[in-house]
């Protein structure tokens, strides 16, 4: 039976990074894909926004690392050539209700400390973005875009570099506890394996409520189990009708339908949300509602053709009241699981936050498991 130290189940953003990560210090770093390729799920169908952090409660893990987050992606991209944009956003409101949301949003951002933000009137808003239609807003200088792929090379590259091996068309279909370690089965190019590891991190995305019903953990009662939350995409033809991102006020499952221009300056409109109970990546979105949505507060948005672009799978923790939970990263030593590391539930602001995360595993993995 083949050995490892540290084997990695998902080859998304978040696994790559971890990889890239642990691999500096740590000989035998594995991660282990089932697609063909890397990234070919969450990470690679999203609108590659660099989140700042303003929506997420002061204290959790998606506040925390989203903004540590954006500082690191902003400074990697600098530094290893990697295209992006720091563009700027809005979030926009019009009526009351709305208003009223938009400075609870604005106060959440001052309590994280997120820089730069500042509150617009609706003249503020025409001069920033002449056709945007809005009672106020909030803008946010730090929010930006980030090719997904590159940034994915780039962790690729790093762990290549420093021996790690990323390897593809590798499933895991059986982990089960062996002394201090793991052993985990799987098929890898057609051929059964199984690979005796220290350590296990569970990054499978989409399926880790999955790998972790896998290992024994009872997801149900733990609140582990995932929601599948779909979400279309379309995209504006002809002159961008924005400069910027420019959000509208969140809804209870997502940020709400909201433009993104991505680096060639074009817009896409998305996503939207909603629960689905497989995985397809079809649009099943009708354009009109795209075009209805957005009108509140883009009305030129109607002189536009808009066609579909793509779709995009979020794996959404709930809890019991509907509302949605915090990412779970942690080491599963209370659950009888030592060495075992789950991160479950990395939806947005997944991406943005993905050298944080790696950073925030990394330490666990030095003070709780490394020897």
């Amino acid at each position: 039976m083949e050995s490892a130290n540290i084997v990695i189940i998902g080859a998304g953003v978040v696994g790559l990074s971890i990889a890239s990560e642990l691999s500096k210090d740590n000989e035998s770093v594995y991660v282990f894909e089932k697609n063909r390729v890397f990234g070919a799920e969450t990470s690679s169908h999203n609108s590659g926004v660099i989140h700042s952090g303003i929506y997420y409660p002061k204290g959790t893990l998606k506040a925390t690392l989203s903004i540590k987050g954006n500082s690191m992606i902003y400074q990697i991209c600098e530094k290893y050539g990697i295209s992006y944009k720091r563009l700027g956003k809005l979030i926009v409101a019009t009526g009351d209700r709305e208003l009223k949301e938009l400075e609870k949003i604005f106060q959440n951002g001052m309590n994280n400390g997120i820089d730069g933000i500042e509150m617009v009137d609706s003249d503020g808003v025409r001069r920033i973005e002449p056709a945007v239609q809005a009672d106020a807003a909030i803008y946010v200088p730090s929010t930006g875009i980030v090719e997904p792929y590159d940034l994915m090379n780039y962790y690729y590259a790093k762990i290549s570099k420093n021996g790690g091996i990323v390897a593809l068309r590798t499933e895991v279909t059986g982990i089960r506890k062996s002394g201090d370690g793991y052993i985990l089965d799987g098929i890898s190019a057609g051929e059964r394996f199984s690979v005796r590891c220290n350590t296990v991190i569970n990054a499978a995305g989409l399926y880790s409520d999955r790998i972790a019903e896998i290992a024994g953990f009872d997801v149900d009662s733990l609140g582990y189990r995932l929601n599948y939350v779909k979400g279309d995409y379309f995209r504006v033809s002809g002159k961008p009708p924005v400069r910027m991102l420019v959000y509208p006020i969140p809804e209870a499952s997502g940020l709400g339908i909201h433009l993104t221009p991505d680096l060639s300056g074009s817009v896409r409109l998305g996503p939207n949300a909603y629960e689905v109970d497989h995985i397809d990546y079809r649009v099943e979105s009708k354009a009109e509602d795209f075009m209805a949505s957005v009108m509140r507060f883009l009305p030129s948005i109607s002189e536009y053709e808009i066609h579909e672009d793509s779709t995009g799978i979020r794996p959404q923790l709930r809890k019991k009241d509907g509302s949605y939970k915090d990412f779970i990263i942690r080491n599963e030593v209370d659950h009888g699981m030592p060495n075992f590391i789950n991160l479950i539930g990395i939806e947005s602001p997944g991406l943005t936050a993905s050298p944080a995360i790696a950073s925030y595993v990394s330490d666990i993995y030095k003070n709780e498991i490394r020897n």
